[in-house]
């Protein structure tokens, strides 16, 4: 049985080291490997098999906010990335240039796109005449490389998938409700589909997006409290389209520059996965993004009928995506291969369960067991993978809540973010003054100004000045 165990007792204990922790499970899980090029990551299987699934559930919501996908160069002209001067200076240190092509020396450099505003500009500022070309509400799903001092798998890697939204409208009321409409499909995805719990909530002038108005997020926490910012949709108001000349004919026959949107969620989503949910065994993923929802393991294959009746409970799983483990591995080193997987449901079946007609169902995230009728598999499977995504949603809620705190001055905020790790909700007089002390003497940052308004006391946390808003402040990833 030691031998069964080796999997498990490679990991890291979360508590004990919580960075490990994180780094053997995307490696032991298969998730993901190191590439040659440094900062860069190969994604295996098993973690692409996560994107795809993340992927095509967003793009189905996506499209029935109406939106449709396109496709943008991989290369941006550096003189068209300068048409935004603020946009330029947030990115400039993050470029990866192309110089030469081929052997040829370029005769101006090409960025590799670490996002892809300008050339969506460009493409609009020809391709919106009239008003009755608007909106233009497009995504593309593609990689952007962004030259990262510090890499971590999925978190932070200089390439990443990824999905970004660009939208053009005619007014700024349109613009607005498509910025917070985006950020809600974003929020209920990640609550209804990846069982992560998120605050939404506005981010500071500090924090927005290089060349906003304005930028929306939603923050999640991880398990070991730190907030991890999961998804943004951002307002560009027209500062972009007087930049790049877009402008549309009114009913009126007037001129007028457009009102833009920008949105998007990246593979970094993977790490919150990971993080919100994991144990100490691997994964714990939640069944309606989990590439294998069940895996059926025989006892004692190499009897008579055994394997057969796996493949026939197999075909009565149809309708989830299932898979039978008929490696010639010990039972021990299977159950311990789909907990470090993090596959929702097991079941087990061997001669005995054959002959009562009936076999073991074992929970993914509590270990509980269940046994249940050949004959009514698939009805309990259907209903105990929709009982484990709902309680993971809960429990990832109660652990939020339970790490969410209240500070009214400065050194009880310090003491938490030293003691507590978490969210901390805490007034805030609106100065980036205040934000930078707050993160020189506390290490925090603004994570977000909650949609959702509390008045905990009328004085700011730092400069006990009047306060204007509570913000969630905490360290992050």
């Amino acid at each position: 049985m030691a031998k069964d165990k080796k999997m498990v007792e490679a990991i890291t204990s979360m508590d004990e080291d919580f960075a490990q922790w994180y780094t053997d499970v995307v490696k032991k899980a298969e998730l993901c490997d190191y590439a040659s090029v440094k900062g860069c990551m190969v994604i295996k299987p098993d973690g692409y098999a996560l994107w795809e699934n993340i992927q095509h559930e967003l793009d189905k919501r996506f499209k029935a906010a109406g939106v449709r996908n396109v496709y943008m160069p991989l290369f941006i002209p550096e003189s068209l990335l300068e048409k935004e001067k603020d946009h330029v200076e947030g990115f400039a240190p993050e470029v990866a240039w192309v110089t030469h092509g081929g052997l040829e020396p370029l005769q101006e450099r090409l960025c590799v796109r670490p996002t892809s505003e300008t050339l969506f500009c460009d493409f609009y500022a020809r391709d919106i005449q009239s008003y009755r070309d608007l909106p233009k509400v497009y995504n593309q799903w593609c990689s952007v490389v962004r030259w990262e001092k510090t890499t971590r798998p999925f978190l932070r890697s200089r390439e990443f998938l990824w999905q970004e939204g660009h939208t053009a409208h005619a007014t700024a009321e349109e613009a607005e409700e498509r910025t917070i409409q985006m950020l809600n499909v974003y929020a209920d995805f990640c609550e209804e589909f990846l069982a992560i719990p998120v605050v939404r909530g506005q981010k500071t002038d500090k924090e927005k997006f290089a060349g906003a108005e304005s930028t929306y997020t939603i923050e999640a926490l991880m398990h070991d409290g730190k907030a991890l910012q999961s998804g943004t949709s951002h307002n560009f108001g027209d500062g972009f389209a007087k930049a790049f000349e877009i402008q549309y004919s009114d009913k009126d026959n007037q001129l007028k520059y457009v009102h833009q949107t920008s949105w998007g969620l990246s593979t970094r989503i993977i790490g919150a996965i990971i993080m919100v949910h994991g144990d100490n065994e691997g994964l714990v993923l939640p069944p309606r993004v989990a590439p294998t929802q069940v895996v059926i393991v025989p006892i004692r294959q190499q009897q008579e009928g055994v394997l057969e009746k796996a493949r026939e409970v197999e075909k009565q799983l149809f309708g989830f995506r299932v898979k039978v483990d008929d490696t010639d591995k010990s039972p021990g080193w299977k159950f311990s291969e789909s907990e470090m997987r993090g596959i929702p449901v097991r079941v087990e079946l061997g001669p005995k369960d054959i002959e009562a007609g009936q076999a073991i169902l074992v929970r993914r995230d509590t270990h509980e067991k269940l046994t249940v009728r050949l004959d009514e598999i698939a009805e309990k499977v259907g209903a105990l993978l929709e009982t484990i995504q709902s309680d993971m949603l809960a429990r990832a809620a109660s652990h939020r809540d339970a790490h969410t705190y209240t500070a009214a001055d400065m050194e009880e905020l310090k003491d938490l973010a030293d003691n507590k790790p978490g969210f901390i909700k805490a007034m805030w007089c609106g100065s980036q003054e205040c934000e930078e002390k707050l993160k020189e003497e506390a290490g925090v940052t603004s994570r977000c100004i909650p949609f959702k308004q509390e008045t905990l006391s009328g004085a700011c946390v730092c400069c006990k000045k009047p306060a204007a808003k509570m913000v969630y402040w905490g360290k992050a990833y």
